[in-house]
């Protein structure tokens, strides 16, 4: 073993010295070949401490070339994932990170090394720490970096806060996406660079399709709208999973993500974007595959008042199924939630005197001041008792609007 180590340091110091000479007379092919063999120099030879001293000291030489260190943090790249422990593998990342770091010429080659450190981090159940390690970069602003792995690695950088439960820098970060580009043709996209032009790097191997990002992107949307109930939203961004070509064509595919569209409809407050998506999904084909979420929207805009009993028997099931299907369940306060939206369906609705002054008080109590019940009653009455109205709400008169909120 020792007379390895010495036929090592031999034939590494060799290498140095053709480096040495080929660095000082600028020959930028010559000192790339030689700093690569010595990358391959000990990694052949399992030398892990010395593979990362050589980097190290190799980065540091007066003069060095950016093309040289650039074909050395990218072939001691490929090697992170040959090496014999998780240490040893964290212990190379971390040096290849601190020498392309500050680099320009290396920054896409540091992002990836971050964002593999980050992985390994999750992995050990390091949330916070990988969380922390991925906000380091701002890739939007690398120029040769390939738009898709932009996308990849923000939304990475948005699950990471989410999953963590911070929820302002996830809204911040995913902001820096812009829905667009999820729309952009890609063949139109590739042109000729031009002169003085970044040189746009291909994305790697495993980096996913923009549609697939735009999933990606909506899913995780979801989970940030949820933590506050934001109903319209979530029914937006389910939409937009929706039309991707890739969903809509599969039955089994958009009809658990259509099914949440209905539901998500009829939880959120009613607004003119609201009443938008209500009627264009009500025009949507496909709905007939489903008729009973078709028959649920459908008593959202017929001026009839909903007896909540009747409608949660018979929709119950269908709603505790969706614990099983694409997305999960609804939360916990949908339940309530939708109660609440099928009285408002029923409060705004009374017109005279008597019933301005009720109404006045309800809207002083409701969210929203726009929900679609009170204008049913206001159909067919124009005059009501607390009694009839508790009883078109389905509740009791000692729970009635003045004692309900």
């Amino acid at each position: 073993m020792e007379g390895d180590s010495t036929n090592l340091d031999a034939q590494i110091e060799s290498l140095l010295n053709v480096e040495k000479q080929m660095r000082l007379a600028s020959d930028v092919a010559g000192t790339r070949k030689a700093v690569i063999d010595i990358v391959e120099l000990c990694y052949k030879a399992g030398a892990w401490k010395t593979l990362n001293d050589q980097i190290v000291l190799l980065s540091k030489r007066r003069g060095q070339l950016k093309q040289a260190i650039t074909a050395m943090v990218q072939k001691a790249m490929e090697y992170i994932d040959l090496t014999p422990d998780m240490d040893t593998r964290i212990e190379l990342i971390k040096t290849l990170g601190s020498v392309s770091a500050g680099k320009i010429y290396v920054e896409i080659e540091r992002a990836r090394l971050i964002k593999r450190l980050a992985k390994i981090k999750e992995e050990q159940g390091k949330i916070e720490e990988a969380a922390d390690l991925m906000q380091e970069v701002a890739v939007e602003t690398f120029g040769s970096m390939a738009k898709t792995e932009k996308i990849a690695f923000i939304l990475e950088q948005v699950r990471l806060c989410l999953d963590r439960q911070d929820y302002v820098r996830a809204q911040i970060l995913s902001r820096k996406i812009s829905t667009r580009v999820f729309d952009a043709d890609p063949s139109k996209e590739k042109k000729k660079p031009k002169e003085g032009d970044n040189i746009v790097q291909d994305a790697p191997a495993e980096i996913p399709s923009l549609l697939e990002l735009k999933r990606i992107y909506y899913e995780l949307m979801i989970r940030y709208y949820s933590h506050n109930n934001d109903y319209l939203e979530i029914c937006r961004c389910y939409k937009a999973i929706y039309d991707i070509p890739a969903i809509k064509e599969d039955p089994a595919k958009w009809t658990p993500i259509l099914r949440k569209i209905c539901w998500y409809l009829v939880l959120a407050p009613c607004d003119p974007m609201q009443s938008s998506l209500l009627n264009s999904t009500l025009e949507d084909k496909n709905l007939s595959e489903i008729p009973n979420f078709r028959l649920l929207l459908k008593q959202l805009v017929t001026m009839e008042v909903i007896q909540w009993t009747s409608l949660w028997t018979f929709f119950k099931e269908e709603y505790e199924n969706e614990k099983n299907l694409h997305g999960g369940a609804l939360g916990d306060k949908a339940a309530e939630d939708l109660k609440l939206r099928v009285i408002e369906h029923v409060l705004l609705s009374l017109v005279n005197v008597y019933s301005i002054i009720l109404l006045y008080i309800c809207l002083l109590n409701l969210n929203s001041c726009f929900a679609q019940n009170i204008l049913v009653v206001s159909k067919y009455y124009s005059r009501i008792t607390l009694k009839r109205l508790a009883s078109l709400l389905c509740l009791s008169l000692q729970r009635s609007i003045f004692q309900t909120w």
